[in-house]
């Protein structure tokens, strides 16, 4: 006997789910991070610098406690309530600006927001303009098909020496690299797409004299724009996560130096609240370009 199960009652299944995992991750979290007593003794205080004594408690190790037994934890994660009190410090003033080494998150994060979105808008004025005259142009197609293909395996990162001497700029530079990685999948799929466009449409365009821009705008463009947003989807993703580890390199702003920075001021609960926050930005662009495929998709 079928079940008849509408898209309103399979979501809200889905989202008690994705609730109960939810719970349940963080229930095993708290687990593994509960304090356990009788722990080894640590080492003495007096002879640590406040370096080496920060490192510890990192690592689970409180040189300044007693030695009498008392709780320490098993590990150096955070617990579930560390992490909401790094979380709720970042989110209470997420604009302040105390200087190089302490912007707020939201500072951060329109630092990355703007490198990306500048990089990758260059990327789309040169990919899907040269996408359509590669997918309308067999001759051109083969002619830089050899150059799209040794380009686009190189790690976008292996760039970023080059671009630094030439360059001379770490945040051009960041910007730079964006572009080179997002450039390859737009142009390859725009490629695709305008090549793919139906035959049978091209020919009733020429029936009709249709003028060659007209046709481009009117008839190409609509048949291949599931196609380009797919690539363009694809392309957002990869900048996003290269963003993050060109700034970890240059430094300077950026959700990938703040996440290197908090590394270095031994703050491990910054460092996974900044992880979630780069995974829910990521998600958010990714949903934002799925809505825009699924706009311009049409059914058969």
């Amino acid at each position: 006997m079928a079940t008849n199960t509408t898209p309103s009652h399979l979501s809200l299944r889905a989202a008690a789910l994705s609730l109960a995992l939810l719970v349940l991750l963080l229930a095993v979290w708290q687990v593994a991070t509960l304090p356990a007593r009788g722990a080894a003794p640590a080492p003495a205080a007096a002879s640590m610098t406040a370096e080496e004594i920060e490192y510890a408690k990192l690592m689970g190790k409180d040189p300044t406690a007693g030695a009498a037994a008392s709780p320490v934890q098993k590990s150096g994660f955070p617990t579930p309530a560390q992490m909401g009190a790094a979380a709720w410090a970042q989110l209470a003033s997420p604009f302040h600006d105390n200087g190089p080494n302490d912007k707020g998150i939201g500072l951060q994060l329109g630092h990355s927001l703007g490198r990306v979105a500048l990089g990758y808008l260059i990327a789309a004025l040169v990919a899907i303009p040269l996408g359509f005259a590669i997918g309308m142009s067999p001759l051109l197609y083969r002619a830089l098909d050899p150059f799209i293909q040794i380009l686009k395996p190189i790690s976008p990162l292996a760039w970023m020496p080059l671009a630094l001497y030439t360059i001379k700029d770490s945040s051009v530079s960041g910007i730079f690299v964006i572009f080179i990685c997002s450039v390859w999948p737009m142009l390859i799929n725009t490629a695709f797409g305008v090549a793919g466009v139906r035959r049978e449409w091209l020919n009733v365009a020429r029936t009709l004299e249709v003028k060659p821009l007209r046709r481009a705008f009117e008839v190409i463009l609509p048949a291949a724009a599931p196609t380009i947003l797919t690539g363009m989807r694809i392309s957002m993703g990869i900048a996003w996560l290269v963003i993050v580890a060109a700034e970890m390199l240059v430094g300077g702003t950026g959700i990938g130096y703040f996440v290197w920075n908090e590394w270095n001021n031994l703050s491990l609960p910054n460092v996974i609240f900044a992880i979630l926050t780069i995974g829910v930005v990521g998600m958010l662009l990714d949903l934002m370009f799925a809505r825009l495929q699924k706009a311009v998709t049409y059914a058969d």
